[in-house]
């Protein structure tokens, strides 16, 4: 009896020692998963639901965003956004090279959002404002960049801002948006 228990032990000790490694293997795949494989619905079931519940789901929606005046619907992807910033900090991978995947998927989610809702280019224009937004002054623990690299997303950002700002008076003086005061 004594041999039989001792061989058990001895059996399960490699999984046992592998398991720390495994939930984060576990865990770096999930999250990989969530930022840039599965839709943003099946995302935002996920995110609804904390699931798994050991990966970080705080958000502060899209708060700093540039101000979304014809309430597009560009929640979920800020949910995704910070979820991907939140958790690749969190396992040491926020690299400027994650930071750019992240932001890019955040750009395609806003674009989605726009699409599916019927909503057309004055959406996408915005969504180019974010995406410009989030390349200039976010995720700044990821980046090393130089002061001109700052500089040429600072201008990308504002020339984003110009040509949302133009496309939006275009359709205002169309009648297509409503003038908002």
């Amino acid at each position: 009896m004594k041999f039989t228990a001792s061989a058990i032990a001895l059996a399960l000790l490699p999984a046992t020692l592998a398991s720390p490694v495994e939930k984060r293997q576990t865990a770096v795949t999930i999250v990989d998963n969530y930022m840039f494989s599965i839709t943003l619905p099946s995302f935002s079931t996920h995110h609804r639901n904390r699931n798994p519940s050991y990966l970080i789901w705080t958000t502060d929606g899209c708060t700093t965003s540039p101000d979304n005046p014809f309430g597009f619907p560009f929640l979920p992807a800020c949910h995704r956004h910070d979820f991907g910033y939140h958790n690749f900090r969190a396992q040491s991978r926020f690299t400027s090279n994650n930071k750019l995947r992240i932001d890019n998927k955040f750009r395609d989610d806003l674009y989605y959002q726009c699409n599916v809702n019927g909503h057309g280019s004055i959406c996408r224009g915005l969504a180019e404002v974010y995406y410009a937004a989030v390349r200039a002054f976010g995720g700044g623990d990821a980046t090393r960049q130089t002061q001109e690299e700052h500089d040429a997303l600072v201008v990308l950002y504002e020339e984003a801002v110009r040509a949302y700002e133009a496309a939006v008076q275009e359709a205002q003086a169309k009648g297509e948006l409503p003038v908002l005061e």
